[in-house]
């Protein structure tokens, strides 16, 4: 390591003790000078001394790094445990927080460059959002929890243990590709969820429409009928509600399959964003309508944890069935069979249908067409869940509405026709 090299790197060790201590400084900035043991100087100084030792250890000889961090560790820790005394506090936060500031320090000079400074910013956004993170632990619920861990378990367990190859004798079914969908399907579904718990029960109905747009618009359709009935002032906000969890879930089949199969995306781009600006237009006059501002009771949109391990498995399922049909359905002659097997999951799901179209890695009419005859069907099949659980107006408004939408989506689709 040359000379340029070497400063460049114990300046980073500097800057991300300098880090840290603006925020342990700050966080501590009342007390009085010698009330506390470390501040700005302090981990700004185990910054560089960890550098430093890195630095005197680049040989491969870690010995004297060893010592130097049991050596800083000790001494930080006897000053905070009389600290801790004085102030009968039991926390060890700033203690762990030293020590990864030192071993941040000689990582900076002895590893990758890129990796200390982004391991530092996060050091110090974990440490700055302290009341965020245990109110949001206060907010957060044993079920919603174990939904977190059993996502987890799913991606970085399960997942690298399945095969990925095909094992059916279609030569379809990748085992590892498919669950690997049915994670991200649920991800996206929790990850919803959670932005809803974050922002409170009075960020409204739209909003958690919305946002339930992100992973379940017929879920947040069924749910918005049944207040209907009981709500039969209000019909107006609530179908607005229901075309702009509509409008999101337009959004979400474009983004989805544009992470998979891009051309496939431009390709049903013009109808989908369409369709989506069109059920954004009838979702704002219904919502904004005179004395439908909000719903008696029923101000906020309760959702349920959407995480379910038998729905994921339920899901992943569907996924395997759909994949199977379309790819059966290819080997037919024409394309009609294709567009038949999408219009017919549409009635319960749009996203094992894109899923499995997108995952051909094929750009062809029949392939945007599968996909929008599904989002069609889903659209007006919602229109009638609507009718049936919120009743004749709800459903007049909402089959309406959507009419309008596919009426707008159809024309673009005359105009823009997959090639």
């Amino acid at each position: 390591m040359n000379q340029t090299d070497l400063i460049l790197r114990l300046g980073l060790s500097f800057a991300v003790g300098f880090l840290i201590g603006l925020e342990r400084g700050w966080r501590e900035r009342d007390e009085e000078e010698g009330h506390r043991t470390a501040g700005l100087r302090t981990f700004t100084l185990i910054g560089l001394m960890g550098g430093i030792f890195g630095a005197l250890s680049q040989s491969g000889n870690f010995v004297l790094l060893a010592a130097g961090f049991v050596t800083v560790g000790g001494a930080v820790g006897a000053f905070m445990w009389r600290e801790g005394q004085q102030k009968n506090d039991l926390s060890a936060t700033s203690l762990v927080a030293a020590l990864l500031t030192f071993l941040l320090g000689a990582y900076a000079v002895l590893g990758d460059l890129q990796v200390a400074a982004g391991a530092g910013v996060a050091t110090v956004i974990i440490l700055a959002n302290k009341e965020i993170l245990h109110e949001w632990l206060t907010r957060i619920s044993w079920p919603e929890l174990r939904s977190g861990l059993l996502l987890a378990a799913m991606t970085f367990m399960l997942l690298p243990l399945l095969p990925d190859r095909t094992v059916d004798p279609w030569n379809v079914l990748n085992p590892h590709a498919l669950w690997l969908m049915t994670i991200l399907i649920a991800a996206v579904s929790f990850g919803g969820y959670a932005i809803v718990k974050l922002a409170g029960p009075k960020a409204g109905l739209i909003l958690a429409a919305l946002l339930g747009g992100l992973f379940a618009s017929t879920a947040v359709t069924l749910s918005l009928a049944r207040l209907a009935r009981d709500n039969a002032s209000h019909v107006r906000l609530l179908a607005g509600g229901i075309l702009a969890s509509g409008c999101v879930m337009f959004l979400r089949v474009l983004f989805v399959t544009g992470l998979i199969n891009l051309r496939l995306a431009v390709g049903i781009a013009p109808v989908l964003l369409v369709a989506a600006a069109a059920m954004a237009g009838l979702a704002f006059v219904l919502a904004s309508a005179r004395n439908e501002t909000a719903v008696k009771g029923h101000t906020e949109f309760n959702l349920k944890n959407p995480f379910d391990i038998f729905e994921v498995l339920r899901f992943g399922a569907l996924l395997a069935v759909v994949t199977l049909a379309v790819a059966m359905a290819r080997s037919q002659p024409g394309d009609s069979s294709v567009v038949a097997v999408a219009a017919v999951s549409g009635l319960a799901d749009v996203d094992a249908v894109t899923l499995s179209v997108a995952r051909l890695g094929e750009f062809s009419a029949a392939a945007g067409n599968a996909i929008l005859a599904a989002v069609a069907v889903n659209t007006l099949a919602k229109g009638v869940y609507a009718w049936l659980l919120g009743g004749t107006r709800l459903g007049m408004l909402t089959i309406g509405s959507s009419g309008l939408v596919l009426l707008a989506a159809a024309a673009t689709w005359l105009r823009f026709q997959i090639q």
